[in-house]
């Protein structure tokens, strides 16, 4: 549907309020967010899809349904906006920010995905990833890309898609086969599909693919040969704010609208919590965790079980043409919620295990490692699942649900304990958002666990208004980040420790002996459920 650029309403062209807008593509949903230049969102639509299981441990999604998702929402937001009266080109830029490390191919020549997105918890590749650090050259991998060889960066999810799918296999011989990460995907069907779409990536995205070169940003001949994608059509590499790379809208309410920025859902977190200088953190609590570091304009290469990972690339912005970060993924978070309302049904709403949590003094010796797709940083043990230890005829319902929360509190602080190694600065604040921060008995749990405050804003889309902010800067909305210093700054909460040193050491004594006894549950050299022909 083609919305009015003309809409009546709030004054001549010329003294007009202007927005930004950002599509924020995740794991379980999609979204579509109108900000004003304070960073409040004016209107918005979420649509959630289908997660497909074929196997145990195996997490697809279908390309088509995250595309239409986003369809629907940038329709819907944009009648909402519109019925404020508003106009559609009062937005003056737009953004992506996307899950990363999902993994898309498609066919080149007609545009049409040629397997099922494989999404970045999936473990199928586990033997795999076990056969690969056996290959003489692996030991160069984490230097040259920042990340360690796992099932977790896009790269084994296409070796695993060229062993074991045939026409993919076939399309990459006979050279017609695309990758990309979400933001690809997105972008080249938004921008006019087969034969016309981009085909871009930005640094943040292409830094979790192990295919990029960490300290040029640019792809490296080593790792693409070492990995064997030679014959792959990868998407170019552009700066994450660009006012003309990234195409523009070929369809829809937002006809002809430039698209400006892009960033992975982790860095727009970062950016959408202001934090632009080395030193300053961030973690965001979704389906999984994830805590960024700012390290500033070099990477750090972490001797602690964390990622190397692009911040962001400003271009034209001086002093943020290009930023790191330190990164610890932890892969359940929010999705151990869910488990519990939906596989073990002792919640009927996600919302309810704080409640629950809040009825008991202590987890009553119970210790719940969620280690659902192994465990990543900083520990990246692929071998244990999900365990829960410590049940007695005392156990109660309550008990498993505060456990659920510390699990994520746990392996925060794991990851913490290891960047105050890395960087040799304790952090003092950290600054939170996502799903599970809207628990003040999350958040207050999380404070005490670490012993320093956890500080959460009153509006907590940063992800998505971080791709806004790129789109911004793209377009040169904003010239500077200090421009940006009162942006969602208003109504923050601080929670601060209640606990004393020697409680938190025992939790966390308690918490990583129950992480050891987990470990070697599986043999991840018995590929059953990975090694099939589809």
């Amino acid at each position: 549907m083609q919305l009015s650029n003309t809409s009546s309403n709030n004054g001549s062209s010329s003294n007009r309020e202007s927005f930004t807008a950002a599509v924020d593509q995740g794991t379980t949903s999609s979204r579509f967010l109108i900000f004003d230049t304070a960073g409040i969102p004016r209107a918005s639509h979420q649509v959630e899809f289908p997660q497909i299981y074929p196997h145990s441990g195996w997490i697809e999604h279908d390309p088509y349904d995250i595309l239409n998702s986003v369809k629907i929402c940038i329709e819907k937001a944009t009648e909402k906006f519109v019925a404020m009266g508003y106009r559609v080109d009062d937005i003056k830029a737009l953004g992506i920010t996307n899950q990363r490390e999902t993994t898309v191919v498609w066919d080149d020549q007609t545009g049409k995905p040629l397997y099922n997105a494989i999404v970045w918890s999936d473990t199928r590749a586990k033997k795999l990833v076990h056969e690969l650090r056996n290959v003489a050259g692996s030991e160069k991998l984490h230097e040259l890309s920042g990340l360690p060889l796992s099932t977790y960066p896009s790269s084994v999810k296409l070796l695993w898609l060229l062993r074991y799918v045939h026409k993919v296999r076939v399309a990459a011989e006979e050279g017609r086969l695309a990758f990309g990460t979400v933001d690809s995907w997105l972008l080249y069907n938004l921008t006019g599909g087969a034969g016309k779409g981009v085909h871009v990536t930005d640094p943040s995205n292409a830094s979790r693919t192990m295919f990029m070169n960490i300290h040029t940003l640019e792809y490296d001949d080593f790792l693409v040969n070492w990995f064997g994608v030679g014959k792959v059509k990868l998407p170019r590499i552009v700066s994450s704010s660009d006012p003309d790379a990234y195409g523009t809208i070929c369809e829809g309410p937002l006809l002809g609208i430039k698209i400006s920025g892009c960033l992975g859902d982790q860095s727009a977190a970062l950016v959408g919590q202001c934090a632009f200088s080395p030193g300053m953190a961030k973690n965001t609590y979704g389906t999984g965790c994830f805590l960024l570091y700012h390290t500033g304009s070099q990477p750090v290469i972490s001797k602690n079980g964390l990622l190397t990972t692009v911040a962001y690339t400003f271009k034209g912005v001086k002093g943020h043409e290009r930023a790191y970060a330190l990164e610890g993924s932890i892969a359940v978070a929010g999705s151990a919620v869910k488990f519990l309302r939906d596989n073990l049904q002792l919640i009927k709403h996600s919302d309810e295990v704080g409640q629950l949590a809040s009825k008991v003094e202590d987890s009553g010796g119970i210790v719940f490692v969620t280690a659902f797709s192994g465990l990543f940083a900083p520990y990246w043990v692929d071998d244990c699942r999900g365990t829960i230890f410590g049940i007695t005829q005392y156990t109660r319902k309550e008990h498993i649900a505060r456990a659920t929360i510390e699990a994520t509190c746990y392996q925060t602080k794991a990851i913490l304990d290891a960047m105050e190694r890395d960087s040799g600065t304790a952090l003092h604040a950290l600054a939170v958002d996502g799903g599970m921060s809207n628990s003040d008995v999350c958040m207050q749990l999380q404070a005490d666990i670490m012993g320093i405050d956890v500080d959460r804003p009153a509006m907590r889309e940063t992800t998505a208004l971080g791709a806004a902010i790129a789109a911004g800067f793209g377009v040169g909305l904003w010239k500077d980040v200090e421009e940006l210093q009162t942006v969602n700054r208003e109504g923050r909460s601080t929670f601060s420790p209640r606990t004393n040193q020697a409680t938190r050491d025992r939790g966390f004594e308690l918490w990583t002996r129950a992480v050891k006894k987990a470990e070697g549950w599986v043999d991840v050299k018995d590929g059953a459920d990975s090694d099939v022909e589809v």
